[in-house]
């Protein structure tokens, strides 16, 4: 099947959920709603109210991956489908609260959720089989030089229905006798290649037409934040330190201000009660304060409620979290760590001006210092405001490799904009239950090790 046909039916496929959620709603809608509002609808007005939600549930969806049939298990899209409905069904109530006379029921509402989840269940399943039915696995090559391990990741992630790996080569053997390696290949997939040896697979792809996934290098990330222009009647690419428009910053720091005020008000009550339980355990600081470094290398005390003992630096080494394994870990610091309680008291933080809501965390001193003798670049995170959440909080893991964490951090701030910000801060709700995303290093190891290959190659 040609590209456009590929992506009609895939498109088509999504809009049936769409479609199928929006009825739902709808159906809801016009049984427990419509009659009650202050002034009753004309239809224009009922479609209106259903188009909301369905602009609402795209959008989540879109934030949430719920659509990604191809790439994601059954368990991962009906998780996310899950959470964008609930969120989109919540905000729904709240107008619905707004345009109604009296306090409307809220469990139409609910039944309608419940519907909607079963829903999503059923065509997760049935788009999945339907998907890997109608499209065979792509022959695929894996390219490598200085990091390899794709093919393993892609049996991890339960991709060999999408990518059947026919080859792996380094990249000096897929270069030789003109690159008859690619003859017959769908897909290639590239590790930690060399620019001017990628560039030649890359426009070999291309014109075989070989979908191309490429793992990016350190130069590659800061390029995608390079303005065309034309210069000298030639066409640059103009690249700069990060530089954000003044408004951009401007509507930043308002919204930094306002959710985190918010936030703290409407939470409160939860952060009260944790404090006492903190306290009540073993009868140490409820609060827990620590040296971080942020924009272009200055330093703040970042707030977080105690989740260790207290003596669990008594020796004076900083040590990352081995996760569940850390007998330094109290159990209702394991508690409000698996949902993230730990980090409400940066809220202080980031209304004071020190941190933001979304930015590359805030790494210690000291722990930055081991990273950038192997790996220089890892500077290059504090070109911009450390924040609560970011890039490589949402799509990373705890113990994702820093020259993972860089690239990721970087590719934030290579094209920074607000509706970015949100989108990372809508996505970060999705990985709030997610207990990878928590999984701690090796025990005992006072870095996230660099793998020896990217440590090499990010010097390079």
């Amino acid at each position: 099947m040609d590209g456009v046909k590929y992506r009609t039916a895939l498109r088509g496929v999504k809009l049936i959920n769409v479609a199928v959620m929006t009825a739902l709603f709808g159906v809801c809608w016009y049984w427990a709603y419509a009659d009650n509002i202050r002034s009753p609808y004309y239809n224009r007005g009922n479609w209106v109210v259903i188009a909301i939600f369905a602009v609402l549930y795209l959008v989540y969806g879109r934030v949430y991956d719920a659509f990604k049939v191809s790439l994601y298990r059954i368990s991962e899209m009906v998780y996310s489908q899950t959470l964008s409905l609930l969120l989109s069904d919540a905000i729904m109530y709240v107008v619905i609260w707004l345009l109604n006379k009296d306090i409307p029921p809220v469990w139409p509402l609910l039944v309608c959720a419940v519907l909607q989840i079963l829903a999503a269940v059923g065509w997760s399943y049935f788009g999945h089989k339907w998907y890997f039915k109608t499209f065979p696995p792509r022959r695929t090559a894996v390219i490598y030089d200085r990091r390899g391990g794709m093919e393993q990741l892609i049996r991890e992630y339960g991709l060999e229905k999408k990518f059947h790996v026919v080859t792996t080569a380094r990249v000096e053997d897929c270069l030789a006798d003109d690159m008859k390696l690619l003859d017959g290949i769908e897909a290639v997939f590239l590790c930690g290649i060399h620019s001017h040896e990628r560039n030649l697979i890359l426009k070999r792809c291309v014109a075989q037409d070989i979908q191309v996934y490429m793992l990016p290098r350190i130069g590659d990330v800061l390029i995608s934040s390079a303005v065309p222009l034309h210069l000298f009647h030639l066409p640059m690419l103009q690249v700069t330190r990060y530089e954000p428009a003044p408004e951009y910053l401007f509507l930043k720091r308002l919204l930094d201000i306002v959710i985190s005020g918010v936030a703290l008000l409407v939470l409160s009550p939860v952060m009260l009660g944790f404090a006492i339980a903190i306290k009540a355990y073993d009868g140490g600081p409820v609060f827990y304060k620590q040296c971080r470094l942020t924009k272009d290398g200055k330093t703040f005390m970042v707030h977080k409620f105690r989740s260790m003992r207290v003596d669990a630096e008594k020796d004076g080494v900083a040590r990352l979290s081995t996760g569940d394994k850390d007998d330094r870990i109290t159990p209702v610091g394991r508690l409000i760590r698996k949902v993230r309680i730990d980090e409400l008291p940066q809220l202080l933080d980031i209304l004071k001006g020190d941190m933001s809501l979304v930015g590359p965390r805030p790494e210690r001193p000291e722990i930055a210092a081991q990273y950038e003798k192997d790996l220089p670049e890892f500077a290059l995170r504090l070109q911009a405001k450390a924040g609560l959440t970011g890039y490589a909080q949402v799509y990373g893991k705890y113990n994702t490799t820093p020259y993972d964490k860089l690239q990721m951090d970087l590719m934030y701030i290579a094209n920074p904009s607000l509706m970015e910000d949100l989108r990372i801060m809508f996505a970060t709700i999705k990985i709030l239950f997610v207990p990878e995303s928590t999984e701690g290093v090796a025990e005992g190891q006072t870095t996230a090790q660099n793998e020896p290959e990217e440590t090499e190659a990010a010097n390079q």
